[in-house]
């Protein structure tokens, strides 16, 4: 049996990947109300008023915001705990 070989920089770019952040998205959905965006924001995440509201504005400008970053399973984590709370949140490689 012969032993896999590994291309040159196969190692550095895995492991590159796997150190690249997820982040956490907030969609705009029309069912909520910004005030209680801003509510779960600052129970979930701890933010201060000002940050939680920011927030909220950037994802009902623009359409989403990025909320949280971090780890895969911290990602993943935070999306299932805004679902929860009724908020559209998905997540992604951070670039």
């Amino acid at each position: 049996m012969t032993a896999p070989v590994a291309t040159p920089g196969q190692a550095t770019e895995d492991a590159t990947d796997l150190d690249r952040p997820w982040n956490v998205l907030v969609w705009d959905d029309p069912i909520n109300l910004m005030s209680y965006v801003v509510m779960v924001f600052r129970k979930l995440f701890g933010y201060s008023q000002e940050k939680a509201h920011r927030l909220m504005m950037e994802v009902h400008v623009d359409g989403k915001a990025v909320v949280s970053s971090g780890s895969r399973e911290k990602a993943e984590l935070d999306v299932f705990r805004l679902q929860e709370h009724g908020l559209w949140a998905t997540m992604e490689r951070a670039s």
